[in-house]
């Protein structure tokens, strides 16, 4: 198979099975195995269709002409500006998120926005997306294309996507949860993230560039310039 050709068929099948695993299949093998087995499944699926995304992303090689020039000074510090806002949104997503499988989810659906959700209701799927989108503006390859398409996209429609799922679940808890809160992100609201959050983004945004550098060769983020 070209290379290319595996990456757009492991980028289909992490998204896909994530969409058939979230939605329509999640109910009938919650109630086959239970939902801590569900829980392992999901992630096994997960890892396995990423860990084949990523390695046909590396089979296919730099090759390919970009659309345009992503490596100018401007552009590097535009998408390490959008990077660590997405770290940020990331830190404090697991902070009192009813959109994570725990227990409580009522009760915190039910309190006011606080940190990161005076930005979207979303920050974990938004980091995502801001991710794909830095990638995408730094290096618009047919590969980059493909690998980060498919994530933005999963981010982005699965975020709408789990908010039908949260309203047949949670009914009017999730109802009220989105009339407090925004699916698009308001970037104002960052202004009221949080300590919790803006220091762990920072460290995340910090580890993760860093780890770039020894990963794909290429230093990110103040790292360019440091």
């Amino acid at each position: 198979m070209d290379p290319l050709t595996s990456l757009a068929a492991a980028s289909l099948a992490f998204v896909g099975t994530h969409f058939a695993l979230s939605h329509p299949l999640r109910a009938p093998i919650v109630k086959t195995i239970g939902e801590n087995g569900f829980r392992g499944l999901y992630s096994l699926v997960a890892l396995g269709t990423f860990i084949w995304a990523v390695m046909a992303f590396r089979d296919v090689g730099p090759g390919g002409q970009p659309l345009w020039d992503g490596m100018g000074e401007v552009v590097w510090i535009v998408a390490s500006a959008i990077m660590l806002l997405a770290s940020v949104l990331l830190a404090g997503s697991f902070i009192g998120n009813p959109a994570l499988p725990a227990p409580g989810a009522d009760k915190l659906a039910a309190k006011e926005p606080h940190g990161v959700f005076h930005v979207t209701r979303h920050p974990m799927m938004w980091s995502f997306a801001l991710w794909a989108a830095t990638h995408v503006l730094l290096s618009p390859t047919p590969r980059q294309l493909v690998m980060a398409g498919a994530v933005g996209f999963l981010a982005v429609v699965g975020a709408n996507m789990q908010d039908r799922k949260k309203e047949a679940l949670m009914g009017e808890a999730w109802a009220g949860w989105e009339a407090k809160t925004s699916y698009w992100p308001r970037f104002g609201g960052l202004a009221r993230a949080g300590a919790v959050a803006w220091i762990g983004g920072i460290v995340i945004w910090l580890a993760a560039t860093y780890g770039h550098i020894h990963a794909n060769g290429i230093p990110a983020g103040i790292w360019r310039w440091a």
